[in-house]
């Protein structure tokens, strides 16, 4: 299996056996562990009948958190482009000089 690990994972009560890299192993740990910590937050916080809600909650939870981050490297991005620019202009009219 060129050095993978065998390891199961725990998600709301249920156990997926995963082939992973051992790079991957902790990372992926690690999120089984925050979801179900967000389960147990959702569930005492609504009243959630059903396991597939709780989940889906949780994965839009997960997803939204993703995209902002993007949003926000993009800003970041353009922010930081815009000061080179400016520098640029100010390193261009004292080297004329």
């Amino acid at each position: 299996m060129d050095g993978k690990l065998r390891i199961k994972i725990s998600i709301a009560d249920r156990v997926y056996p995963l082939t992973v890299e051992p790079s991957q192993e902790e990372g992926l740990r690690s999120a089984s562990k925050k979801i179900d910590a967000m389960i147990k937050q959702f569930e005492e916080s609504y009243a959630v009948r059903d396991k597939q809600d709780v989940l889906a909650m949780c994965a839009l939870q997960f997803a939204s958190q993703v995209e902002q981050k993007q949003i926000d490297n993009e800003i970041d991005g353009d922010e930081t482009i815009e000061r080179i620019k400016k520098l640029n202009l100010l390193l261009d009219q004292y080297l004329e000089k």
